[in-house]
């Protein structure tokens, strides 16, 4: 109990009435019954005060809790935001690989695209336009890598035939000098078993 309100409290006043030294002719048994009932209210008092004191106390501390989890809650959303405008900042600044990609004009996308690609509202969706321009790009350069595999093959096929038909004519070509070099022997043997016939007889004119 603050001194302010002792000072008001009328126990506190009685009991002030009780050992004032005017009062000498009041029956001294009476004195101490009131004086007792009054130290009893004192005590009530005093525990009273102390119980709200406590309460008080404790509200408080919940009301400081409270604000502190608050605050700490304010500082973790403050830290989030500055966290998300860090990443919305690095998306921004993001280079990605499809702004180098070399896209087909979209009058040409419009041209050889199928319509569904590009549709009234697909042209009125920047970001979708774009998915479905690179999604196209992408096939046609699928298209175009297995076309190109494709003519790899045939043309390591083509050489493969031009390298069977080149080994099959410089066999050719290798027999036909070998028959070309045995007719010559043959013929140099034929030259050495047939002797040339004389010039006379060569020259003289048969039977007729």
């Amino acid at each position: 109990m603050d001194r302010h309100q002792s000072d008001n409290d009328p126990t506190v006043d009685k009991l002030r009435q009780l050992v004032d030294h005017t009062n000498s002719d009041v029956d001294p048994t009476a004195v101490r019954v009131e004086a007792a009932a009054l130290v009893a209210r004192l005590k009530t008092l005093n525990r009273n005060a102390n119980a709200a004191t406590r309460t008080h106390k404790q509200a408080t501390t919940d009301a400081r809790q409270e604000m502190d989890q608050t605050h700490l809650g304010l500082q973790n959303l403050l830290y989030e935001k500055r966290h998300l405008e860090r990443e919305i900042e690095k998306c921004r600044q993001f280079a990605s690989i499809y702004q180098d990609v070399p896209l087909h004009p979209i009058e040409e996308f419009q041209e050889l695209a199928p319509p569904e690609a590009w549709t009234h509202d697909v042209l009125n969706n920047p970001h979708q336009l774009m998915l479905n321009r690179l999604s196209f790009e992408l096939a046609e350069r699928q298209r175009l890598d297995l076309k190109r595999k494709e003519l790899i093959l045939h043309k390591e096929e083509l050489l493969k035939q031009s390298r069977i038909k080149s080994t099959t004519v410089d066999s050719v070509k290798s027999q036909i000098d070998a028959l070309m070099k045995t007719a010559t022997e043959i013929q140099k043997r034929v030259d050495e078993l047939v002797p040339p016939l004389p010039s006379s007889a060569a020259s003289t004119p048969g039977p007729v």
